[in-house]
């Protein structure tokens, strides 16, 4: 019996994204799906790669402006709300190119299992891409890694 490689067990036609896909939109499709990650392409390519971390570490970045209390009423430090509505507008805005991990760790479809298990945990990552020239063709993650195991 030959060794197990990564197109035996990935999750092929990994569901994808475009860089200007928005971050809540995102969400959502991990969500929906049930997945942790989205390959992101542009013209066929792969560019980068949002993970569920990813779009945690963006969810709240937004400082609130500095105020004074005075006499019962609030007042504002020059430029602060100018500041905080910017940075409120950037978040809810923001997109995936803005927080993908660019260039990630990816293995070829022939890559034995036993090597991606190890890339996995020497990278402390959760999954991986699969690629066939600059094409994502499918995703190797922990799971699928224990599923093999186990069958």
């Amino acid at each position: 019996m030959s060794e197990l490689v990564a197109r035996d067990i990935m999750t092929s036609d990994p569901v994808t994204v475009a860089p200007d896909t928005t971050v809540t939109e995102a969400a959502r499709l991990m969500s929906e799906r049930r997945i942790g990650a989205l390959p992101v392409v542009e013209k066929g390519r792969m560019v980068g790669l949002v993970t569920e971390g990813d779009l945690i570490m963006q969810d709240v970045k937004v400082h609130f402006p500095t105020y004074l209390s005075l006499l019962g009423g609030y007042v504002f430090a020059p430029g602060a709300s100018d500041r905080f509505e910017s940075s409120l507008r950037k978040a809810v805005a923001a997109t995936v190119s803005d927080v993908m991990t660019r260039e990630p760790v990816s293995v070829t479809a022939d890559a034995l299992v036993t090597d991606v298990a190890t890339l996995l945990v020497e990278r402390d990552i959760a999954r991986v891409p699969v690629m066939d020239g600059d094409a994502v063709v499918g995703i190797v993650s922990k799971s699928d890694i224990v599923r093999s195991l186990a069958s």
